[in-house]
């Protein structure tokens, strides 16, 4: 009796880790919605990045002052310039080139592109580090693109050609994350995550800003009041909260098993695209998306 009392209580923060990933899964996979939703008030993908970059910044100004206060040395100018440059080839690039991809695909095959990071991460860090790719890591490659080709197709099918210009610009959005990915790998251990990841944040939701008053008139901040609802949404829902979510998961169940989880996401894009934007789910795209989820689980496990 005691011994199973034991499990159970030893099992809660399990439950609750694997539940905060749920939540983080569900948190990303609202972005791809939110900024369909918002295209449909005609607003561009420079503005709405804009948006959601402009209510996502104090929220890591905030963070970014509180672990200033806690750190026992200040960041480095060269630390800095490293943030910096990763700051704008991952959440800045890789979001703009992500917006800019919606235009033209469904949110579901989005997500499913997205959710391939780990597959060039395998890739780049063996080309760039030189770490040899497994047996098991080219089944999951192959699993994943198989799996991108066949949802790909459907949306050929029914969206016509410009699905590859869609496809093309969130494969580069994908390939840009994967390269912040590797070298936030190395930046973390020297100045910490939360640290690390404000700051690049607050350089990313900066350069959106500057990119808005370079490209676009001041005029074209007034949108309808909808699209402002939809940036914020995307700026708290499913930016800052999934964030500390996926965090927090990661500490009590281990990257391994967070990514794993992390597999429902394109799922729950797809379901939700269906239940919000009025999006088809077919048998190709659910089959597409069952192989990059096993492809991606199997890299989550290895790595785990």
């Amino acid at each position: 009796m005691f011994r199973s009392l034991f499990h159970m209580r030893a099992s809660r923060p399990r439950l609750a880790g694997l539940m905060l990933a749920v939540g983080a899964a569900l948190g990303f996979s609202m972005k791809a919605v939110f900024v369909k939703l918002a295209y449909r008030y005609g607003v561009d993908a420079v503005t709405l990045l804009m948006l959601r970059m402009l209510f996502a910044l104090p929220f890591f100004i905030v963070i970014a002052l509180l672990e200033e206060r806690k750190a026992s040395a200040p960041v480095g100018m060269r630390s800095m310039l490293l943030v910096l440059i990763l700051g704008l080839i991952g959440y800045y690039l890789s979001s703009m080139l992500d917006f800019a991809g919606l235009q033209y695909i469904t949110a579901g095959l989005e997500r499913l592109i997205l959710f391939v990071y780990p597959a060039f991460v395998v890739i780049f860090s063996a080309l760039f580090l030189g770490k040899k790719i497994g047996k098991e890591e080219v089944m999951a490659l192959l699993l994943c693109y198989a799996g991108i080709a066949i949802a790909m197709y459907h949306d050929v099918q029914f969206s016509g050609a410009d699905t590859w210009r869609g496809v093309l610009l969130v494969l580069a959005a994908t390939i840009s994350y994967a390269l912040f990915l590797i070298g936030s790998g190395e930046m973390i251990p020297k100045i910490g995550a939360r640290r690390f990841t404000a700051y690049a944040m607050i350089v990313s939701c900066l350069a959106a800003l500057i990119q808005f008053v370079l490209l676009r008139q001041l005029t074209d901040f007034q949108q309808p009041l909808p699209v402002y609802g939809y940036g914020f949404a995307m700026a708290v829902f499913s930016t800052v909260i999934p964030a500390f979510l996926l965090a927090a998961a990661i500490q009590r169940v281990g990257a391994g098993t967070a990514s794993v989880v992390g597999a429902l996401g394109p799922v729950m894009t797809i379901g939700l695209a269906v239940l919000l934007l009025g999006e088809t789910a077919t048998w190709m795209q659910m089959v597409g998306a069952l192989l990059v989820i096993g492809g991606v689980s199997m890299l989550g496990v290895r790595k785990g």
